[in-house]
């Protein structure tokens, strides 16, 4: 089957045609956006224009030519597994398109080439999508949970790493931790994660859906990354991507696999007959892992997202996001709030999180916060800030204005 090539596929021109390109503090695409301030990119980022388009696009192939729009699209998925790849500093070949984090988190936690007593070193305080997939796998192939905790991370004493190094000594194949911490924003050490896991032989895993869009991230100390589309890489919920190193891919033992991770899975469809067969090889490159028949729209919307950012590039992205957390920090500080982001710029990253004055009921300012048009989060009871590359600084003003205003409320 001749895939088509990805610079003539569907989508090659995402950016061609707007009135403006995209620029830092500018939500010239998101024309339609209700929040005065949207500051919650690290839960769900709205569609922009491009997105929609993208979308729409896919729509109408499919609507005018059914199977005839399938072969074309092919080609737009290898040309998102290579943007994907520019992004972490992977080869394309090293990456598989998945339906988000979750099942790329799956995939490797059954698939790790584990032995009977092997330890997986895990982090207290992580989002369950990078805990319950690793239990689940202790208990299928006996292996012995070695946890961690996340403080010593936070208050720059090396405590962590030390913790970490001991549990890597104790015994372990595996430790899995996300780039940043979804309640404080904390941006884990992934290169010295790395370098402790090769000196005891062990690979480490990375959950990066709080990491990729915004801040820098290489894979250059990591054997599997894994990330969903849907949050700062600004597509929609149920897509994703897998990285695994090379060295690692031919060693997996793939526990759930289908039709398409075969080698030639798609050739029994175009080849005429006779070429029905299930002894066919499975792939021993990442994409093994997209055992199905893909979602197309939902690849679509993804590379939408991914363009703008790659067209401003993540490093000026995350210079201005630090610039937003920067002036509402200290306003925050002046009313009372106690801010939960690292004084180091290497452990930062898209969220700003705080504890309100001890006065103030989280929930309540939450809801105060979004009916004054603020959206924010407030994960395990910290209020989060998330703003992206299309939030001007100068919102930062109308957030302290706002924030002023739901305090006097509450306390009232």
């Amino acid at each position: 089957m001749q895939i088509p090539d990805p610079a003539s596929a569907p989508l090659a021109g995402l950016l061609e045609g707007l009135s403006t390109a995209p620029t830092l503090g500018s939500r010239h695409l998101f024309p339609t956006l209700r929040a005065r301030v949207y500051a919650n990119h690290a839960a769900v980022s709205p569609a922009s224009v491009v997105v929609q388009n993208a979308v729409s696009t896919y729509l109408s192939d499919s609507a005018s030519e059914g199977l005839g729009a399938v072969l074309p699209w092919f080609g737009q998925r290898d040309r998102l597994r290579a943007r994907l790849a520019r992004l972490i500093g992977a080869a394309p070949a090293d990456i598989a398109l998945t339906a988000g984090t979750s099942p790329g988190i799956l995939d490797i936690a059954l698939g790790h080439p584990w032995s009977p007593g092997d330890g997986v070193v895990l982090f207290r305080g992580e989002f369950p999508a990078n805990i319950t997939p690793w239990l689940h796998a202790a208990r299928l192939f006996d292996l012995t949970p070695r946890w961690v905790d996340l403080d010593g991370f936070a208050d720059g004493s090396g405590d962590g790493l030390a913790q970490t190094e001991a549990a890597l000594k104790a015994g372990a194949s595996l430790v899995a931790v996300s780039a940043v911490q979804f309640q404080t924003g904390l941006r884990m050490p992934l290169e010295a994660l790395g370098a402790l896991c090769r000196a005891h032989g062990a690979a480490l895993f990375v959950d990066a859906i709080q990491a990729c869009g915004v801040t820098p991230i290489d894979v250059q100390p990591i054997d599997y990354l894994a990330s969903g589309g849907h949050k700062w890489l600004m597509g929609l919920e149920g897509s994703g991507f897998l990285y695994v190193d090379p060295h690692r891919v031919t060693r997996l033992r793939p526990y759930l696999t289908s039709w398409m991770s075969h080698e030639d899975g798609l050739g029994f469809l175009f080849a005429g007959k006779g070429h029905l067969r299930y002894d066919r090889p499975i792939r021993k490159t990442a994409d093994l892992f997209e055992a199905s028949a893909p979602q197309v729209a939902l690849f679509a919307a993804l590379e939408g997202g991914l363009a703008p950012i790659q067209h401003i590039g993540v490093d000026a992205i995350f210079a201005h996001v630090q610039a937003w957390h920067d002036r509402l920090e200290d306003g925050l500080r002046a009313r009372g709030f106690h801010s939960l982001r690292t004084p180091h710029v290497g452990g930062r990253s898209g969220s700003l999180c705080v504890d309100p004055p001890p006065d103030i009921d989280v929930v309540a300012l939450n809801a105060a916060l979004g009916a004054r048009g603020v959206s924010v989060a407030i994960p395990d009871g910290r209020l989060r800030f998330a703003p992206h590359w299309p939030n001007a600084l100068g919102e930062t003003d109308l957030v302290l204005d706002v924030i002023d205003d739901a305090l006097a409320v509450l306390r009232a």
